[in-house]
């Protein structure tokens, strides 16, 4: 008696979905990718967009590059702004963009302050004098978790500067003034 055929159909559909899998998250990690999320961010406060840089990305991957032996995030200390994201399994750009963009509550534009949370890595993505980025990925040597670093030209998050300015159509209008009536 032989052995059964196997289908070889389910196998082909199987090899096809990964493949397509990879495809879509090696497209979630481009360039273009990075931009769009940190430009979305950006226009929400009034900041014009980044612009990709080459050589920033080049520092961006020859740092991740160092940390992917131990997985540790420890900042570059490089010449650049930094934000860094780590993951125990797959990391897109947007979702790290996301991470940092998601710190926007706890950001007091009056008090020019972090309130109740960490906000620094929002306010050096909205930063308005940073328009040169570059973001890199790498998977730790466990296999599974990731580091993304993605690093600002010039630098931001300067002690008594602010990310941005609210225009005065932006701030809310008062209505407790008083009103005179004898005019």
């Amino acid at each position: 008696m032989g052995l059964p055929m196997i289908p070889m159909l389910p196998l082909v559909a199987i090899l096809l979905a990964t493949s397509t899998l990879s495809q879509i998250c090696d497209a979630q990690n481009s360039p273009q990718d990075f931009l769009n999320a940190h430009n979305t961010a950006r226009s929400q406060v009034g900041v014009g967009p980044m612009r990709w840089d080459a050589t920033v990305a080049s520092f961006a991957q020859n740092y991740v590059n160092k940390l992917k032996g131990n997985c540790k995030m420890v900042h570059s200390g490089g010449p650049y702004g930094e934000n860094l994201a780590w993951s125990s399994g797959d990391l897109t750009a947007t979702a790290a963009v996301k991470l940092w963009v998601g710190e926007k509550p706890y950001y007091d534009y009056n008090s020019n302050t972090c309130v109740g949370g960490e906000c620094r890595h929002y306010t050096q993505v909205v930063w308005r004098n940073s328009v040169r980025l570059g973001c890199a990925k790498v998977r730790c040597n466990d296999g599974r978790a990731t580091i993304i670093s993605c690093n600002y030209d010039p630098p931001g998050n300067y002690i008594g500067q602010r990310p941005f300015d609210i225009s005065p159509f932006q701030v809310p209008l008062s209505f407790n003034k008083r009103v005179d009536h004898n005019m």
